[in-house]
């Protein structure tokens, strides 16, 4: 099987240009592709997990990636899949961002000895001058065109600012300078990029010619990935601080019985021959699936040490009810008031509900337990004496668990 038939096995292609080019370059190590990352926050989340892994299997057959970041774009916003302009970050914010997600990248991708790259679009998009890119740009651009694209439909209705309207030619614009400055030959991005995409080719095209080598590949994953990404509380980030391993695990431990077999050959390296037998797996045998998949992830993100504490602490929880290699939050004395603290301020300093309002409606639904005691009540309190010395398990929902321990 070819390095291209693997991707189309594993579900990754959803749409291609020029395939049979693109397969003579990815099949024999002759790829230079970029995919590109707005740095709308300080971590990279599932979302991006899902090209990262895809960098990483094609990096290992032999091809060069270009993580672009998107210190330039970042400055205007993607409006693509979005029903509201996204809001402007500062320059301090985005760099800040652009640092932490090349810390996060190097996990995954080899960037030593020039087998991959890292680059920064602010780099050119920053000094452009505005008439220069009406005169050489515009001109290659329809707006009739531009207006059809998936990317801008959902905004028509409420108004597309014209900040935004410009995104897609300075998407456009990353491929034609990625292609001249680091002979670029081919792009990857989510379903929802494909017009975009587009334009960078055809700005190539129309600009050095029709021999110039530009491709592109739109994955499905991506957009998958973006809802894959999303939890009702928010995103499932890479940054163990604001996820934590474990808490990733199950995340992964808990996908639904229909996707856990589409994740494992998507997103891990197991070989496809170990895949097919897991496709006749039913009942309790999905959930061994399950483990597999939650396993191989947090290792990928967090290390072979840190899947097994996961791993580990999943069982023994639901196991024995223990505790132990749970993630813990730490009580002083500062959040005890009268050698009392009362549940729902305990809920929020455990992160397992972003507000009051939410901890007293968990509460409320009968969705909380400590040490498997289920409690409804909202004006519950624990005494410090409540709180033993390795501490108790509180739990939201079937997912989400903390240890508590009073340090102090």
């Amino acid at each position: 099987m070819t390095v291209y038939e693997e991707l189309q096995a594993r579900g990754l292609i959803a749409q291609v240009t020029d395939e049979e080019e693109i397969k003579e370059l990815i099949d024999n190590g002759k790829a230079v592709f970029y995919i590109g990352f707005d740095p709308t926050a300080d971590s990279l989340h599932v979302g991006h997990f899902m090209a990262l892994c895809l960098m990483r299997r094609l990096q290992m057959a032999g091809n060069k990636p270009i993580a672009l970041l998107g210190g330039g774009t970042g400055m205007i916003g993607d409006p693509s899949g979005r029903t509201d302009m996204r809001q402007m970050m500062t320059p301090e914010t985005i760099a800040h961002n652009c640092e932490c997600f090349k810390k996060q990248m190097s996990r995954f991708i080899d960037f030593s000895d020039g087998k991959a790259l890292m680059v920064d679009n602010a780099d050119w998009l920053m000094d452009l001058n505005y008439v220069d890119v009406l005169r050489e740009v515009g001109p290659h651009f329809s707006v009739n065109w531009m207006l059809r694209a998936e990317c801008y439909k959902q905004r028509m209705e409420k108004g597309l600012s014209f900040l935004e309207f410009n995104y897609m030619i300075m998407q456009s614009y990353d491929f034609y300078a990625l292609y001249q400055k680091y002979g670029c030959n081919m792009q990857f991005g989510g379903d929802d990029q494909w017009s975009n995409m587009l334009g960078g080719t055809e700005l190539i095209r129309r600009k050095l010619g029709k021999d110039a080598y530009a491709m592109t590949i739109t994955l499905l994953l991506n957009s998958e990935g973006k809802k894959m990404g999303k939890t009702q509380s928010g995103a499932v980030w890479l940054d163990p601080d604001k996820t934590s391993p474990f808490d990733f695990y199950q995340y992964w431990r808990n996908v639904g019985d229909a996707d856990v077999l589409k994740c494992i050959r998507m997103l891990t390296f197991l070989p496809l021959e170990q895949i097919r037998k897991m496709e006749s797996w039913e009942g309790s045998q999905l959930n061994q699936a399950k483990e597999i998949l939650a396993y191989e992830l947090t290792a990928l993100v967090h290390g072979e040490g840190e899947a097994r504490k996961a791993q580990d602490g999943a069982r023994s929880l639901f196991g024995s009810g223990s505790a132990q290699d749970m993630p813990t939050t730490e009580l002083t004395e500062e959040d005890l008031k009268e050698d009392k603290i009362d549940l729902i301020t305990m809920l929020c300093k455990a992160g397992l509900t972003p507000s009051r309002s939410e901890a007293r409606r968990a509460i409320e639904q009968g969705g909380v337990s400590i040490d498997g005691e289920k409690i409804t009540d909202i004006h519950h309190q624990v005494e410090r004496t409540a709180i033993p010395e390795d501490g108790l398990v509180l739990k939201r929902g079937k997912k989400k668990f903390r240890k508590i321990v009073l340090r102090g």
